[in-house]
């Protein structure tokens, strides 16, 4: 049921060549629906399962929020998940791990004009680093968290995309490198339908069944990022001036966080012959540049952190292969040229509208639900 590809009956459902009884799984519970699924799902098939679920953030300001994951609510519902299937379930403080590693580097990365996705950074540095290290420590042999992604085996484990296009986070997991991939378990990534999940987390009794899904990004109340990076970075939103292409002012801004590169509606400059979109952010004169349409396209995309999963070395070649830019855009053809182990030139076979520094760029096996890895968009060739 869990991972494709599973060709010896001497392996249990989680790939491993044990009961499980004897197999021990931590699983990484945020307190919605899907993690605490993998949970009982795990559990009522007689796994050794532990839950863990990390504190992220001052309980006292994440009671007052809702929409959001990780907030004390949701800590408070892992626990009864817990206490309802009959396993230990532990808290772990890793505020100061998390505020260091993600919350600061989105204040900055904001603060210099560019488009951050911290999920990814959480992912990257918190989950699948110090948790990870963490269920190691408590002698488990897997961990499983409730993404919906796809571990299958070929020559070794390879990552894919979910079976459910609409819920597909291949976006958000594309720097899981092999050695995590290796000790990771994604059992949700095989279900058709969000509905499947809700149907499993009914029959086992769940208390969360009905949980409404997580919207906003977890330290973030309601989607306002500006006013976070307000809060951690005083004088953050000083006004400047709104310029054309040209350098003519066409009207002030109340602060370059309010604004994102793609950006259409909200200028507050009336009165013109076509509809202006923001093309950069220049944060050092407090500057935000607009132009047509037109002056968005991309076709060139220097890219670096670069995490690669493919089978033949990285710097090998170059790279016939597709690539998302955004997460709810599908895939578009690219060629990806290497600069250095984990840099390259990303070429878009036809343009993409409002790339901007910070954001991820994910590469995918052409007619495939593989994914190949990816890296972050930055300024710079």
């Amino acid at each position: 049921m869990l991972d494709a590809n599973l060709n010896s009956a001497k392996l249990n459902s989680l790939g491993l060549p044990k009961a499980p009884a004897d197999t021990r799984v931590v699983v990484a519970m945020s307190g919605g629906v899907d993690s605490s699924v993998v949970a009982a799902m795990l559990k009522d098939e007689g796994y050794d399962v532990v839950g863990v679920t990390l504190q992220l953030y001052d309980h006292g300001a994440a009671l007052a929020k809702k929409g959001a994951c990780c907030a004390g609510r949701d800590i408070h519902d892992a626990r009864r998940v817990a206490e309802t299937m009959g396993f230990p379930h532990y808290v772990l403080d890793y505020e100061n791990t998390f505020r260091e590693a993600v919350i600061e580097e989105f204040a900055d990365a904001y603060l210099a004009g560019a488009t951050p996705v911290p999920c990814i950074r959480c992912n990257e540095r918190v989950k699948f680093k110090d948790l990870l290290a963490t269920a190691r420590d408590l002698d488990a042999d897997c961990m499983a968290t409730g993404h919906y992604i796809q571990r299958k085996m070929g020559a070794g484990p390879e990552l894919h995309r979910a079976a459910d296009a609409n819920r597909d986070q291949s976006y958000f997991l594309f720097s899981t490198t092999p050695d995590q991939l290796d000790y990771l378990r994604f059992p949700l990534g095989h279900l058709g339908s969000k509905a499947e999940t809700r149907a499993l987390a009914a029959k086992y009794g769940l208390p969360v069944a009905d949980k409404p899904d997580s919207q906003d990004i977890c330290f973030v109340p309601n989607g306002n990022y500006a006013a976070v990076i307000e809060k951690l970075r005083p004088g953050a939103a000083d006004p400047g001036e709104i310029v054309d292409l040209a350098g003519n002012v066409l009207g002030q801004h109340n602060g370059v966080i309010h604004y994102t590169v793609g950006q259409r509606k909200g200028l507050g400059i009336g009165g013109l012959e076509e509809p202006l979109y923001v093309v950069k952010l220049d944060p050092a004169t407090r500057r935000v540049v607009v132009g047509p349409k037109t002056a968005l396209s991309t076709r060139i995309i220097p890219v670096r952190e670069i995490n690669w999963l493919g089978d033949a070395p990285f710097e090998a070649t170059e790279h016939h292969i597709e690539v998302k830019v955004r997460s709810t855009r599908p895939p578009r053809a690219a060629i990806v040229r290497p600069l250095s182990p984990t840099t390259a030139e990303v070429e878009l076979l036809d343009p993409e509208d409002g790339v901007s520094a910070g954001q991820a760029c994910v590469f995918y096996e052409p007619n495939s639900t593989r994914v190949l890895g990816g890296g972050w968009v930055w300024r710079g060739k």
